[in-house]
């Protein structure tokens, strides 16, 4: 092909990217492109903006990385804003390219983006390569997983599933096409409250990688991994997983390697374990699609109201529940939360204040620096009962999930009284 346009999405790296390695060996000219949304549409249907200031920070540290690592190979990073079906028209008005490649993402918003972008004849190649297990490699048809997390990792594991192989970084990038678009201006940000706890890129996330496996903390994540506070409570991998600076399997690839020299613990499998929920979350979406986005989900009951300003009590930790008040400060402030704190306030949101889920998993995207599109809807749908777990529904007793695992009130102290 002479000249392919390779659509950076949630895959903001160079090693482990099957998409853009095969752009590189087909290719004679290449454009590796970044699209922005436009900021007059970045609004939820709630009212707030889809992408907080610690994501954007995130972003915008992993694309500078990115265009770094393109620029010494001698490409670059094209970045634009706007709707990538006009994005393209406007690439396509300067250089004639013949095809685009770019991650797949199994869910309704991003497969109709691309829906539109091939209504308009251009041919894309998407690659799925978001997951740790290679879906042809699974026993089971996508249409056909099991309803029931349990049952799906009892049958990875019968089958002696692990992980698919990473491969390497491209070892050659084909030079940019001829062509005069002005990137995008870098947006201003609005004053840090605290410091960020993670910076991106795929370097920053090797290296964060790297200090956690020489450390031997893997040893320790099972006891640890429901602590509220610190870094090296649990793994912290999300906000890189979640922007793609680095891949699942590349995790578990340095796993299996630590669990080769140290041995395989509780610790090493709960790590896999948690990867595991997260890929049966992408899965799911082969199976259901936008049937997860309904307002109902997959279970057809009454949903909640919303009410306004309960919500705003909610996500400003105004609600007269100290425990969930300072997790809600916390998500505000930092832009993460725990993954047991984040079931608790999702939990005293959906059961206790009778909110809309949906407005919560909306917040939830907005405000988290590792928004995952599957995770956040599988979890939501997962605590509200309105997905395939048979439970129904998990209400935690808040009083309880204080007393168990912030007994000292030390969580609390911190960022009810954070300035």
């Amino acid at each position: 092909m002479s000249t392919i346009v390779y659509w950076f999405r949630n895959d903001l790296r160079l090693e482990d990217n099957p998409g853009f390695r095969e752009a590189c060996a087909s290719a004679k000219h290449l454009l590796p492109i970044y699209i922005h949304p436009d900021s007059n549409d970045d609004l939820t249907s709630w009212g707030f903006p889809r992408f907080a200031n610690h994501s954007r920070e995130f972003l915008q540290q992993s694309l500078d990385e990115l265009r770094h690592q393109l620029i010494a190979r001698g490409s670059n990073l094209l970045e634009l804003s706007g709707e990538p079906s006009k994005v393209f028209q406007l690439i396509r008005d300067q250089t004639a390219f013949d095809v685009i490649y770019c991650e797949q993402i199994q869910a309704p918003e991003e497969l109709a983006e691309v829906d539109v972008i091939k209504n308009l004849g251009f041919n894309v190649r998407q690659f799925w390569q978001s997951s740790m297990l290679d879906p042809k490699d699974l026993p089971f048809d996508l249409q056909e997983i099991p309803d029931v997390f349990t049952k799906f990792r009892q049958e990875v594991e019968r089958r002696g599933l692990s992980y698919a192989e990473p491969i390497s970084t491209p070892a050659h990038i084909p030079p940019l096409p001829l062509m005069s678009i002005a990137t995008k201006p870098k947006e201003a940000l609005f004053p840090k409250q605290v410091e960020p706890l993670f910076s991106g890129g795929e370097l920053s996330a090797l290296a964060h990688l790297d200090q956690y496996f020489e450390r031997r903390l893997p040893d320790t994540y099972k006891q640890t991994r429901n602590q509220l506070t610190g870094m090296d409570y649990s793994s912290k991998f999300s906000p890189w997983l979640a922007f793609g600076c680095c891949s699942a399997r590349t995790i578990v690839q340095k796993l299996k390697n630590y669990e080769s020299t140290y041995g395989a613990n509780d610790g090493t499998y709960w790590l896999w374990f948690e990867l595991l929920w997260r890929d049966y979350f992408r899965f799911l979406h082969f199976k259901y699609g936008d049937k997860l986005y309904r307002p109902h989900g997959l279970i057809d009951k009454e949903i909640n109201s919303f009410d306004k300003k309960k919500f705003q009590q909610w996500i400003s930790g105004c609600t007269g529940e100290n425990f969930i008040d300072a997790g809600m400060r916390e998500l505000q402030q930092t832009g993460f939360l725990s993954n047991r704190m984040r079931q608790v306030v999702a939990s005293y949101w959906i059961y206790d204040m009778k909110g809309d889920w949906r407005a919560g998993a909306a917040w939830f995207e907005s405000q988290l620096v590792d928004y995952d599109v599957y995770s956040n809807q599988g979890n939501w749908l997962y605590i509200a009962g309105r997905g395939t777990d048979p439970r129904g529904g998990r209400p935690f007793n808040v009083k309880k999930q204080a007393r168990d695992h912030d007994p000292d009130g030390a969580y609390r102290s911190k960022w009810l009284n954070a300035p």
